[in-house]
């Protein structure tokens, strides 16, 4: 671009630069440039950049750069010259006969290495005449020299700016800083001009001391040669960042300049913090990346319970943390071979091995003939989903097939063959497969593998179903069809058992809090049709055909309630503003960042981001670190180091009370603005009752930092229609609170250019101000007050009427009369009612079991009906996913007849526990009236022994029965659990007061 132009530079975690050879087969060494390279300088990537291809051309060599997340997964605006870098070709180095390039038929011998010899000596003759190291501060009697390279100069100018010392400074004292920019091998005549007169050399590099070696070799044995102190003081391990390197400098700048200690000491504690203790949050609330929703993997990574597989290269790799005993890592193109060398000493015959696709097309071919050489026992389960998913679903590297793969390891020796698919029916016969291969459906999966695992030496399962996101983006495109059919669960019927969680693995598949306790429902904004779910046990699941999704609108007012929003006074940029923005994977929250970093640049300040997604695509933690200075110039470093965050922006409270995250407040310093959203983990697709315990962790946050808390999710949601309006909304709130250092207009026009929903989302800005400014007119237009709990008379009202429309009204006045009898009972012993709440909530779970007539009355007393219509418009028609008793344990399909039969079956509730009834006589129905007498008999007991000290017992055994939920066999271990619960509990009301406080 010409001069004055601007380049915005942005990398992912696979970005490595690495120059073209003249001849593909050529063997050298390579010359490393700078170990890192920061986009808050990315002038001097571009310079590197230009340097490194020039270098490679002149001395054959290859020149690579060190690639880390704050390289790569950060951005900047800056300013380009084209016209910076130039290059001269040295007069000092003469090429070896026959030049520097391999040349054939050159073959192993002196001579290769006498030309590797001579390329690094180009490489040091072109470093001579083109010098890249910079000498940041010379001092022409200096004493001490500061060596740095990449990230670390950043943090080392960080440490120098936060204690106030000026390069004018640094200089008059005798203090040279210089940058190297070429790392290995280092330019001999620079450095040795560079240590010339020093007394002393502190080398600051990230992990090993690859520039300090080198210094000391070069240095060794000379007259005047400094001591170089650089390992011995800083570590050789983890990365080195401003606060980790200030000690540092201080001691050998105290050492140097005694004067200068106590100033130094002092700014050193005051701009340094130590890391804050954090608040405890349970260990078990954590966001960590998971499959998407319908991932293959979801269900490909499954095995016999009581295998074992090995992980490998790709998104599977999260198998690892999902209980599906699968564990390891090994390198790409290694799957298996680990096993070849444990084998002979294992108990275990046989184990699973993932590979994906795309690896076994680069590499993982090889292992397995390796395996297959080895005549090992082991299952290759080669995960076909037709993309390299993992970076963002680019093709295969060549051509690949699933019947290509089979004829392939056919040929490889493997002694058998299945394939497995979502679409079986798509290979008829004929298909162009190995010989004896099987093709079989995803619910034969187990089964196969089980067959799989008793053939002797290397079998293998080709698992073929696409990549759900690569799935989404084409259904997107029109390039596949959207199959016109969505699952819906009719939440009245579930009973929050999980089960589908568990069949589906899927983070569609969401928990949701209701007056009857937590449910699940789909996600239908985020569910890419896998539809495995459906595996799950229970007749709450419906498929909708045909219309569409229904789109919340936005509310609707006048500009006017805006317009007289106070400006709020701006940070100023005496320093650089920090802020971190924390959410979910696949949110919005790198916008966020790229939206502040934009509106910066626009008004001329300086900006970088950061961002740490990781597998942060697959619903795990996003940290995106935003630095804005006054200047470029003032911007070091683009990660925000301990206690130096002014906001925190936290889109998601899980994330933002992570250890990583609180490092970086500090009280009286920091702000925190929070979304309480709570928004699921991958803990509750396995664990029904996992709980965000969201109190801890408005804990955790206002201990480290002023905070203020924002239902913002569910203030957006009503007022845009879009749950992803949330962080926008937060964004607002916090700039009305004067928490940006951005201007309005700047925001504005930054959204503008990032051209997406442009309209909408200036809006969403304008309502996080105007709740940041007047939270109640928020609440008034969204419509949506905040939840009140039920008072213990309504929840007794409540049930007593459902329980009348379950059955009839002698039915509901037991019900209401045992809570009465526990109320009276209670009374007498404490104000609280904690008791009687608990009966009033488990008595009504027990009588009201779902048999076949409460679930026909749930599908059809219209609420059911109005959920379908609040979901979904157009013409639409339900099938509805049930497992009737009297035609066996299998679920089946039924139309939308089925609910003209349901009308009929609920009106025949009467026959409810009658010998007229036909399904009263099942083993379920049986176990759910057994129940229900059984937890009579125990509130009997548990009245007959009421006291102050029992009562605590008495609302753990009243409360045994939450944990009753599902049905057929799920039920079935449910109540086996409750009931051993309950024989634990109920010998405890025997006990003497002192046990029970003892205990």
């Amino acid at each position: 671009s010409p001069r004055g132009g601007v380049l915005v530079v942005a990398g992912d975690d696979h970005g490595v630069v690495s120059s073209s050879m003249p001849h593909q087969s050529e063997q050298a060494f390579m010359a490393w440039s700078m170990p890192v390279l920061n986009p808050a300088n990315l002038q001097d990537y571009l310079d590197f950049g230009l340097y490194g291809w020039a270098l490679s051309r002149f001395s054959g060599a290859w020149v690579g750069f060190k690639a880390i997340s704050e390289t790569v997964e950060s951005a900047a605006s800056i300013d380009v010259d084209p016209h910076r870098m130039s290059f001269v070709t040295p007069r000092d180095f003469t090429p070896p006969p026959g030049g520097l390039h391999y040349r054939w038929p050159d073959l192993p011998s002196l001579a290769l290495e006498e030309r590797m010899a001579a390329k690094l000596n180009a490489v040091q003759a072109f470093a001579r005449a083109n010098p890249i190291d910079r000498m940041v501060i010379d001092a022409p009697a200096a004493r001490l020299g500061l060596l740095t390279t990449g990230k670390a100069h950043l943090d080392v100018m960080e440490v120098l700016d936060r204690l106030g010392l000026s390069h004018a400074e640094l200089a008059g004292r005798g203090v040279r800083v210089l940058k190297v920019g070429l790392s290995w091998p280092l330019e001999a005549a620079g450095l040795r001009r560079f240590a010339a007169g020093l007394e002393e050399v502190l080398v600051i590099e990230e992990k090993r001391p690859v520039i300090e070696d080198q210094l000391k070799a070069l240095l060794y044995g000379q007259a005047g040669a400094p001591r170089i102190i650089g390992k011995g003081v800083l570590p050789a391990t983890g990365e080195l960042r401003p606060s980790r390197i200030a000690s540092a400098v201080v001691d050998r700048l105290g050492a140097a300049f005694p004067d200068l200690r106590d100033r130094l000491t002092r700014r050193a504690r005051e701009s340094f913090p130590s890391c804050q203790k954090g608040h405890a949050i349970p260990p078990d609330v954590k966001r960590v990346p998971y499959f998407c929703s319908g991932c293959p993997h979801n269900t490909s990574t499954r095995v016999p319970e009581g295998a074992k597989a090995f992980a490998g290269i790709g998104c599977h790799f999260m198998a690892n943390w999902m209980d599906r005993q699968t564990e390891g890592l090994i390198q790409m193109g290694g799957e298996g071979v680990n096993w070849i060398g444990q084998a002979p000493f294992s108990t275990r015959k046989h184990v699973f091995q993932n590979l994906g696709d795309g690896t076994y097309y680069h590499s993982g071919l090889m292992a397995l003939r390796q395996a297959v050489a080895a005549k090992v026992n082991i299952t290759y389960k080669i995960l076909f989903n037709d993309a390299v998913a993992m970076t963002g679903g680019q093709p295969h590297d060549g051509p690949l097939t699933v019947s290509g793969i089979t004829r392939q390891v056919h040929a490889e020796g493997v002694k058998r063959i299945a394939v497995v698919s979502d679409e079986p029916d798509k290979y008829p016969l004929g298909t162009d497969f190995a010989p004896g291969v099987t093709v079989h459906p995803r619910a034969d999966l187990d089964a196969v593998q089980r067959d799989l695992s008793g053939v002797e030496g290397v079998t293998v399962l080709v698992y073929d179903q696409a990549c759900a996101a690569e799935k989404r983006r084409k259904r997107k495109r029109g390039l596949i069809p959207d199959p016109p059919r969505r699952v819906l669960i009719n939440e009245a019927v579930c009973e929050g058992c999980g089960d589908c969680s568990v069949k589906s693995n899927c983070l569609s598949v969401v928990p949701v809090e209701t007056e009857l306790g937590r449910k699940r429902q789909i996600d239908q904004h985020s569910c890419n049709k896998d539809y495995s779910c459906l595996d799950g046990f229970c007749p709450s699941f419906v498929t909708v055909h045909g219309g569409a999704l229904r789109k919340p609108g936005a509310v609707s007012v006048d500009d006017s309630l805006f317009a007289g929003l106070p400006r709020p006074d701006l940070p100023a940029l005496d320093e650089p503003f920090e802020i971190l923005v924390t959410g979910v994977g696949g949110t919005g929250v790198v916008t966020v960042g790229a939206l502040l970093c934009m509106a910066a640049h626009l008004e001329g300040k300086g900006a970088s981001v950061l961002d740490f997604m990781g597998f942060a695509q697959k619903g795990g933690a996003v940290l995106s670190h935003v630095r804005i200075g006054r200047t470029p110039q003032a911007l070091n470093q683009v990660r925000i180091d301990v206690g130096q965050a002014e906001l925190l922006l936290a889109c998601d409270m899980v994330v933002a009370a992570s250890p990583d995250a609180l490092a970086t407040l500090r009280q009286g310093h920091s702000r925190v603005v929070a979304n309480t959203a709570e928004i699921p983990t991958a803990a509750s697709l396995h664990n029904p009752d996992a709980d965000l315990h969201p109190d801890q962790l408005k804990q955790a946050l206002s201990a480290a930092a002023e905070t203020e808390f924002v239902d913002a999710t569910r203030l957006a949601t009503a007022l845009m229609g879009d749950t992803i309006a949330a962080n926008l909304f937060l964004l607002g709130y916090a700039w009305q609170k004067g928490l940006v250092p951005v201007g309005l207009e700047a925001l504005e026009r930054a959204v503008e250019l990032n051209g997406v929903a442009v309209a909408a989302n200036k809006r969403t800005l304008a309502w996080g101000r105007l709740a940041a400014h007047d939270a109640a007119a928020v609440e008034r237009a969204a419509g949506v007050g905040k939840a009140v709990p039920l008072t213990l008379p309504e929840i007794i009202a409540r049930r007593t009427a459902d329980l009348e429309s379950y059955q009839d009204a002698a039915y509901a006045a037991s019900y209401r009369d045992m809570v009465r009898r526990v109320e009276a009972a209670e009374a007498r012993l404490s104000p609280q009612r904690e008791l009687t709440e608990a009966v009033a909530r488990n008595l009504f779970k027990l009588m009201a079991y779902k048999d076949e007539y409460e679930v026909a009355r749930l599908y059809t007393d219209g609420a059911f009906a109005d959920h379908l219509k609040r979901t979904f418009e157009g013409d639409v028609r339900v099938t509805l996913h049930l497992a009737p008793p009297l035609l066996g344990d299998k679920k089946r399909r039924f139309g939308p007849w089925m609910l003209t039969a349901m009308r009929g079956l609920k009106r025949l509730k009467g026959l409810r526990g009658t010998p007229f009834d036909p399904f009263g006589w099942t083993a379920e129905r049986r176990m759910e009236r057994r129940l229900i007498a059984e937890y009579r008999r125990h509130l009997e007991t548990v009245l007959a022994k009421l006291s102050r000290h029992t009562l605590p017992v008495a609302v753990e055994i009243a409360t045994v029965p939450v944990s009753i939920r599902g049905y057929g066999a799920i039920k079935d271990r449910s109540v086996e659990g409750a009931e051993r619960r309950w024989a634990v509990l109920l010998p405890r009301l025997d006990e003497p007061p002192m046990a029970m406080a003892a205990e």
